[in-house]
């Protein structure tokens, strides 16, 4: 029996210092508490996935600058010039200015000199200038490429602040849940290793009794048994943990990209243990629903697309006008080109014209029309079915929070209990009417009971974010 008790106290001994190196090394530094609000607040500023997010807005800016960049007025200028055996076969040079309008509408206004033996005959000799106008009247009225692209632009502002909004809701909520899931960990690993330190301490009364006579040996085994398996837990607790602060490190970010990983000395903070979760107020159910519908970026992100879309099918819809542009410049000799502009104009001094065709059978442009319509049914189709899981999303977390409140309420009063059978338990030991295998049991229950408990709580706050998440609050 000596020798049994040598060698299980050996394995004892290399498991307790297993637990002290487990314990040195996470009271080796000074502690840091990290809260929820904290990760939330580290992971808007730092984090490369929220940082990349902002860059949609800016990618959207920078479309929206090109567009513009259509309407830009464009000043031009030319010369050609052909000189052969001695002859002066021409010269020509042109310059000008191009101002594009928002109604398809564009101004000009420039200068040529045109010269040479050999000038072509539809050019005006010398120095002659000119100030006109061009405009579509049916296919481009409306609305134009240049004028379409800029609206969806516009939109795509709007869309991309939508994105950058559902992505800071979906990043924020793996962070909490990551968070929750750290809290878990480290809160049992204290439960279970206060627990080891209680069963140590039985185990060393148990010895002293067993010296003096008042136990068996085979009681030593019994709580020296229980103090393994509780030591064992420990360890993988511990382990539990640190994996977990690992997962949370991904969030967690330095200024300059440079990645931050949670050491044992940063552990959860203890607020939310003191929080009474039967008297949390729960968010009512309709107003999450209106508020989701109103304000879940990713249901604006598709009705920002709807806008695009619907833009693009006017666009669509003007090609099946037929084309007619026409233009008129304004003449004059010399460098003048303003000169007499408002007198006389369809009486000397100008150059006219227009340019009509149309597609006989359309074909293209039908088919230009269908694909658009298309689009935004397909789009509308989406909205439905992206509105309809939000929507069941929120329910489902909804009533997630109001069974959470309820079990874990259930939990706390059974915790109690099974602490009050475990008390009565170690009464009935001391004064010989139990047996230390009773002991052990009732200790087993309650701390499944405590990491019941535990898990309860923690998936309570958990659900509470992944509401807010769900109605697209999280931001």
């Amino acid at each position: 029996m000596m020798l049994f008790l040598s060698i299980e106290k050996k394995r004892f001994c290399r498991l307790l210092l297993a637990c002290l190196f487990c314990s040195f090394y996470c009271m080796g530094q000074d502690t840091v508490t990290l809260s929820v609000n904290e990760v939330f607040a580290i992971v808007r500023q730092y984090n490369p996935i929220a940082r990349q997010a902002g860059l949609l807005l800016e990618s959207a800016r920078a479309e929206q600058l090109s567009a513009r960049g259509n309407f830009d007025p464009e000043a031009y200028v030319g010369n050609e010039q052909k000189d052969f055996s001695g002859t002066s076969y021409f010269f020509h040079t042109d310059g000008g200015i191009k101002i594009p309008t928002w109604y398809g509408i564009e101004l000009k206004a420039g200068f040529e000199n045109n010269g040479g033996e050999r000038i072509f005959e539809e050019l005006t000799g010398g120095k002659s200038s000119f100030a006109g106008i061009s405009m579509p009247l049916l296919k481009g009225l409306m609305l134009d490429k240049r004028r379409a692209v800029l609206k969806q632009a516009g939109i795509l502002i709007n869309q991309s602040e939508a994105d950058r909004r559902n992505a800071y809701n979906d990043l924020l909520f793996d962070a909490a849940d990551a968070y929750w899931q750290w809290v878990q960990s480290y809160k049992v690993y204290l439960t279970i290793s206060q627990v080891v330190a209680t069963s140590q301490r039985r185990f060393s009364l148990v010895k002293r009794s067993f010296v003096g006579g008042d136990l068996a040996a085979i009681d030593t085994v019994e709580s020296l048994t229980q103090l393994q398996a509780f030591q064992l837990l420990q360890n993988d607790a511990f382990f539990n943990w640190r994996s977990a602060g690992f997962e949370l490190s991904n969030f967690l970010w330095l200024q300059n990209n440079v990645p931050y990983t949670l050491g044992p000395n940063v552990i959860p903070d203890s607020g939310w243990q003191a929080v009474l979760v039967d008297t949390v107020q729960t968010p009512v159910l309709d107003d999450l629903l209106t508020q989701a519908r109103q304000r879940h970026p990713k249901l604006q992100s598709l009705g920002f697309k709807q806008n695009i879309l619907s833009v693009e099918r006017r666009l669509k819809a003007q090609s099946l006008l037929p084309t007619l542009n026409v233009s008129y410049n304004f003449l004059n000799k010399g460098y003048q080109p303003f000169k007499g502009v408002g007198q006389n104009f369809f009486n000397n001094n100008y150059k006219y014209g227009f340019d009509f065709k149309m597609p006989l059978f359309l074909r293209q442009a039908r088919g230009d029309l269908s694909l658009a319509d298309i689009k935004l049914r397909g789009n509308e189709l989406l909205q439905d079915q992206t509105s309809l899981e939000i929507e069941n999303k929120v329910k489902t977390y909804f009533t997630q929070v109001l069974t959470l409140q309820q079990q874990v309420a259930l939990y706390e009063a059974a915790t109690i209990n099974f602490q009050q059978l475990l008390n009565a338990e170690e009464v009935k030991f001391s004064i010989g009417e139990s047996s230390l295998f009773l002991v052990n049991s009732r200790e087993n229950k309650l701390l499944e009971a405590r990491q019941k408990l535990i898990e309860l709580k923690t998936k309570f706050f958990k659900a509470q974010v992944a509401l807010l998440w769900a109605a697209g609050l999280l931001l």
